[in-house]
């Protein structure tokens, strides 16, 4: 795989007019286990062709915050907006803007690429799309042709996650989620997949990642936030700071 494989379709000229303000929003947002709070308060926004990367330990609300955004649990209080949508009263409505891609992307192993590219699509309501098309989609997402007619079982995870992508741009989705994209790559894969991720902010997609890796975060991310016990402690521009500041920065929160 090689990020040369990211179709000229994939430039800023291509991108689509951006709708105004913020894609995803958080107002807030709050979910409470018991005396536990996953998430607290937390007030956070992503508008088009925005790479918003979420940072902190294990336990510090990321994930949380991701399932709130996907309608996979329900905030204690507050609001998790989605198109101006809020999550809680527009199940469903909000799932038409969003793509997930987890940190193992959940394919069926025994169909194809191409063919599980057709199946997400249509489930996503968008019709039987001609095979030409879903071939051309792949290759968008850097997925090489002999690898889309191969069963996804075979798949690395980095090709598993171009199909991932795939389906977004298939489904044309307004905000990308991403958990933890990429744990367990090797530096040539995540280098690849983060020329991915580029692609789908040129296309005016916003991104909110939770990651642990510091150097993705700044070498992909516009915007990085540092959770910790639920709370969001900082916020920053990746413009405003380098690698060793990031990493600093990161570090003085975490200490007690």
């Amino acid at each position: 795989m090689s990020a040369t494989n990211v179709g000229p379709e994939l430039r800023a000229e291509t991108a689509p007019a951006q709708p105004k303000g913020a894609v995803l929003e958080a107002t807030g947002l709050t979910r409470r286990y018991g005396d536990l709070a996953a998430v607290d308060g937390l007030d956070l926004s992503v508008h088009p062709g925005e790479i918003y990367c979420l940072l902190g330990p294990n336990g510090a609300g990321k994930t949380t915050t991701i399932n709130l955004f996907l309608g996979f649990v329900a905030p204690t209080s507050g609001s998790a907006r989605v198109g101006g949508l809020d999550v809680a009263t527009h199940p469903l409505e909000t799932k038409h803007h969003l793509a997930y891609i987890p940190e193992q992307v959940m394919l069926y192993r025994n169909l194809t690429g191409v063919e599980n590219l057709e199946y997400f699509a249509t489930l996503a309501g968008k019709g039987a799309l001609p095979r030409t098309d879903l071939l051309r989609i792949l290759g968008e997402a850097g997925l090489p042709a002999v690898a889309a007619e191969r069963r996804v079982g075979t798949y690395s995870k980095g090709m598993r996650q171009r199909v991932g992508i795939a389906i977004a741009i298939a489904k044309g989705a307004e905000a990308l989620l991403l958990d933890e994209p990429t744990s367990g790559l090797d530096p040539k894969a995540s280098n690849e997949f983060s020329a991915l991720l580029d692609g789908m902010r040129q296309r005016g997609v916003a991104v909110l990642m939770a990651t642990h890796d510091l150097f993705r975060a700044k070498e992909n991310g516009t915007r990085v936030g540092i959770m910790r016990h639920g709370r969001l402690v900082v916020e920053m521009t990746t413009a405003e700071l380098g690698h060793a500041d990031l990493e600093r920065v990161y570090l003085d929160h975490m200490r007690d």
